[in-house]
């Protein structure tokens, strides 16, 4: 059964970083393309960024290029986040998705929250 559960969130000034893990059970991640996903209140669930299974080809949403960066330790089965100079707007849930044979697999979240 594959699991995908999310760390790292909390409470930041804004201007602030923090690292989000995904740690992947149930599949060998190193074989399948990772994805970064958000919700914030009210919104629809955005895409952030993917990783390749090897990692060398990584892609960002415009809403995050320049401050996030994805990447991924296969060894560890685990995937990050890593976000820097957050804005109150990047408040939100971050949720993990991977696809394995046509399924759609999401951690249960980590809440983000950019506030003074």
């Amino acid at each position: 059964q594959v699991q995908l559960v999310e760390s790292g969130g909390g409470l930041v000034q804004p201007g602030g970083s923090l690292r989000l893990s995904c740690a992947a059970s149930g599949l060998s991640s190193r074989a399948y393309f990772m994805y970064w996903y958000r919700q914030a209140p009210g919104k629809q669930r955005e895409w952030l960024a993917s990783i390749s299974s090897d990692g060398s080809i990584t892609n960002y949403a415009d809403s995050v290029k320049g401050r996030f960066t994805i990447s991924r330790d296969n060894a560890k089965n685990t995937v990050y986040l890593q976000m820097s100079s957050l804005k109150p707007e990047d408040t939100a849930v971050y949720y993990c998705n991977t696809v394995k044979n046509l399924i759609d697999y999401w951690g249960q979240g980590t809440q983000v929250t950019v506030s003074s």
